[in-house]
């Protein structure tokens, strides 16, 4: 387990939910990625991300999902790609990516508590 945090330091962590509405592979990644736009809603927009989730994931079987995704943390450069947002999933022990998502359809933008 990691460290104890505070409920206040949680409190800034801006998690939302969000609808996957386009996926391509990230071609200059080292490791298989892809990038997958997520809309976020009105408030928050569209971001993007790259992410090593091809495991369990394509574009046909991606695209139109709802995901979880950190919406806060700054920009950073992965392999070309500018990744504006984290997606959120479980790592298995062979470390593949299982994403999280709403177990009934949600409102984009929709702040997770």
């Amino acid at each position: 387990m990691k460290e104890q945090i505070t409920y206040d330091i949680f409190d800034k962590v801006d998690i939302r939910v969000g609808t996957v509405i386009s996926v391509e592979k990230n071609e200059k990644a080292r490791k298989p990625s892809l990038v997958v736009k997520v809309d976020f809603g009105n408030e928050i927009g569209i971001k993007q991300s790259s992410a090593q989730i091809t495991h369990h994931y394509s574009e046909e079987n991606l695209k139109g999902k709802q995901v979880i995704g950190v919406c806060n943390f700054p920009e950073k450069n992965i392999a070309g790609v500018v990744s504006q947002v984290l997606i959120l999933g479980s790592i298995d022990k062979e470390g593949k990516v299982i994403l999280l998502h709403p177990s009934q359809k949600s409102e984009n933008g929709l702040p997770i508590a």
